[in-house]
């Protein structure tokens, strides 16, 4: 395996995760994928079987990172911007997970461009998925191009959220699960995007410290279930400067979140 202080190039910069069982290549200048990523691939249903895919997977970190804890599974990684996408690439090789992890190159909210990437419909059985965060009409942008599109929809308003959602439930098999992390203030959003097409939703507000207000909201739904909506017990990420026992087993890749 490739060491990961190798790279020459400068604009790129080594990173490991899961206590370095994965490792990554990011870019210095542009987003940098963290604990939103980790946590996504822990709340990835325990066992499951068939193809998952990590809709806007950026260098690869959560469906990687799914791989890694999950080592019968096959992942395919979607991301639309070409120099992402040649990251992730390079971080299924470097990983020694190309033989079950692929790169689709599109843009997820096109049919024309997911199929000419090799993406069928509802031919997964799980999709992670850690979607930009902002409204472009409402919040204040970065000038780096690659961290404006990893943070902030191409499109104002909330149906952009909604279009992501109903294209990451396009991919997905009946029955299968859709986990997504955003922050609280789109749970509204979110909600109206499932109605109707995706049910026994949980919502596991996550929490920065003991008794501070959730700061992310992990989201999962079963597609075409009718069951009813329910929320689990918060996870708490810190407890003073440290991350609590069971955020650190998290991020070692230790355990999965228990939802």
């Amino acid at each position: 395996m490739a060491d990961i202080h190798a790279d020459p190039r400068p604009e790129i910069a080594p990173d490991a995760f899961l206590d370095r069982k994965l490792r990554l290549r990011q870019s210095v200048a542009g987003h940098r994928a963290g604990t939103d990523a980790v946590l996504l691939a822990a709340a990835a249903p325990a066992a499951f079987s068939g193809l998952a895919l990590d809709i806007g997977a950026g260098v690869g970190t959560a469906g990687l990172a799914l791989a890694t804890t999950h080592e019968a599974v096959s992942v395919g990684l979607v991301e639309t911007d070409p120099e992402l996408a040649a990251l992730a690439r390079e971080n299924c090789v470097l990983n020694g997970l190309a033989d079950r992890v692929g790169v689709h190159e599109a843009d997820v909210l096109s049919p024309p461009s997911r199929r000419a990437a090799g993406l069928v419909d509802e031919s997964a059985a799980l999709v992670l998925t850690n979607p930009p965060f902002l409204d472009p009409g409402r919040a204040r942008l970065s000038p780096d191009r690659g961290r404006r599109q990893a943070h902030a929809m191409a499109e104002a308003g909330p149906a952009a959220l909604r279009d992501w959602i109903a294209a990451s439930l396009a991919l997905l098999a009946p029955h299968g699960a859709l986990v997504l992390i955003h922050r609280p203030e789109a749970l509204a959003v979110i909600l109206a995007a499932l109605e109707g097409r995706a049910g026994a939703v949980t919502i596991l507000p996550v929490l920065p410290r003991e008794h501070t207000p959730a700061s992310r909201i992990l989201v999962r739904a079963r597609k075409a279930s009718r069951a009813p909506l329910s929320i689990a017990p918060p996870l708490v990420l810190h407890e003073g400067t440290a991350f609590t026992p069971l955020a650190e087993a998290i991020h070692r890749g230790e355990t999965a979140i228990d939802w």
